[in-house]
């Protein structure tokens, strides 16, 4: 795909465009990272000039850069900036954009930070007015659709228009750093390989935390549930690429190739078997950040609902690398702290020599976020003198990436590297559709488990680590969530 002449963003004054979108632009145009002749239209229903929504976008940018605002970037970026106002399902919104359009150099990037509703209007509005032709593309936000169903539906639609090339499927947790990191940290090291295996690893554990409810988005969040919100795209991606095969090579192809097969090999899980491997809560009244706050039924927009705020799964991949390791999956809202973590738990030293010395199993740890590192737990003899034996305690071998990095003071917003990567025309960090698929089959599977059973949503309180079934997932096989 060429360089594009115009990157269009729908949804351009909504809560996506102003915490992030923008951001990340304003910082690559800083670093000179965008093609020069680079347009940035933002499209939206509010009557805005572009002197008007140059200002509120500044707002925006000040607010998230912070120290790192320059006023001489900002008056380069700023230059970039025009504004398309205009209902996304009239095609007098496309007219208008079409004006907009017009003299620049090169393709258009269309951005669709809109609610997924909007997706096939808006697709099908493009192709009524002449702006799906090569080599314009189109980027899509998570989730697309609700189902297999809704997901194919709009994946269909897309298609008729965009090929797979032209088409990116943001999950921003693939453009984290850490994320990134994984995969140097799999297939640039020859320390892991050997041992990322069934033979080498016990089990493995990616937790996802918010320590926020719904934030005023209780229509939309009770659409969804933390399921299909977080576990059918962030956590199922994440496991891709822990349980994921050796690429030949970083091509799309071959990257997308890798990750569905992990998706096909994961093992269905049975209505028989949704007690045992399926924790779903809701969190009720309680304390978060040293603050009462209350219920999710009771937030603003609420209702008696049995829609999930928490879930956990005990994951199996069933193939000759991972056969008998669980995978357990976690993510809530309004849990005790704000983090994201992978967890490989690797296997007990078959004897131990060191009689009456506790023995912990090595453990390796990529957190994700809030503060991006790497640590691997090992056994350590402590500096003391003792008769007759050792007397040993776990030590970390840390890497900070902040720590590591000084020279770049700036943590990185996640959608700088995927904003940068879909104007390049490079999909390796997108989602194919394949995966898309794979993924809700896997999902629907459990949420219409759900229902047929009639298994509903336990409550805990906010502040607490989810309802106890979650803590029963892990105890069954002799495990416990690492907090």
């Amino acid at each position: 795909m060429a360089m594009p002449g115009a990157f269009v963003i729908f949804g351009a004054t909504g809560d996506l465009a102003r915490r992030m979108l923008f951001p990340s632009l304003y910082f690559l145009d800083a670093d000179g990272l965008l093609p020069a002749k680079l347009r940035i239209i933002g499209a939206a229903r509010s009557a805005l000039t572009d002197a008007e929504f140059r200002k509120q976008v500044e707002g925006w940018v000040r607010e998230r850069a912070g120290a790192f605002f320059s006023q001489p970037a900002w008056e380069s970026f700023v230059t970039r900036l025009t504004y398309a106002a205009g209902d996304s399902t009239s095609p007098d919104a496309y007219r208008v954009l079409q004006e907009k359009l017009s003299g620049a150099e090169g393709g258009a990037l269309f951005y669709l930070s809109t609610s997924p509703a909007l997706y096939i209007p808006i697709v099908k509005g493009l192709a009524a007015a002449g702006l799906t032709s090569p080599p314009n593309g189109v980027i899509v936000e998570k989730p697309i659709g609700n189902s297999g169903r809704t997901c194919d539906e709009i994946n269909s639609a897309i298609a008729e228009q965009f090929p797979e090339s032209r088409t990116f499927r943001i999950d921003h947790y693939l453009g984290k750093e850490a994320v990134q990191n994984l995969i140097a940290l799999r297939f640039a090291n020859a320390l892991f390989e050997p041992l990322w295996n069934r033979h080498a690893i016990d089990h493995v554990q990616i937790t996802v935390a918010e320590t926020l409810g719904v934030e005023g988005r209780f229509g939309y969040y009770d659409e969804y549930g933390a399921t299909r919100d977080m576990v059918q795209n962030h956590l199922l991606q994440l496991l891709c690429l822990i349980a994921m095969e050796p690429p030949s090579d970083m091509r799309p192809e071959t990257m997308h190739g890798e990750k569905v097969k992990v998706l096909r090999a994961l093992r269905p899980i049975r209505d028989s078997e949704l007690i045992e491997k399926t924790s779903r809560g809701q969190y009720t009244r309680g304390v978060a950040d040293g603050k009462t706050v209350p219920g999710y039924s009771d937030e603003e927009g609420g209702k008696a609902s049995d829609t999930e705020t928490f879930v956990a799964l005990c994951a199996h991949v069933d193939n000759w690398r991972w056969a008998g390791v669980p995978f357990y999956l976690r993510t809530g809202k309004r849990l005790p702290i704000r983090h994201s973590q992978i967890v490989v738990e690797f296997r007990d030293v078959p004897h131990s020599i060191f009689k009456g010395a506790p023995l912990m199993a090595n453990r390796l740890v990529i957190t994700l976020q809030p503060a991006e590192s790497i640590s691997l737990t090992i056994m350590n003899k402590t500096p003391t003198l003792t008769q007759g034996g050792y007397e040993l305690q776990p030590l970390s071998l840390n890497l900070s990436l902040i720590d590591a990095f000084k020279g770049e003071n700036r943590v990185r917003i996640a959608y700088e590297r995927l904003l940068l990567e879909a104007i390049s025309g490079n999909t390796t960090m997108f989602v194919h559709r394949d995966e898309a698929d794979a993924a809700w089959l896997w999902i629907d599977r459990i949420i219409e488990g759900w229902a047929r059973t009639g298994l509903k949503p336990t409550s805990y309180p906010a502040g607490s680590w989810g309802p106890a079934g979650a803590f029963a997932l892990t105890e069954r096989n002799g495990h416990s969530w690492h907090e």
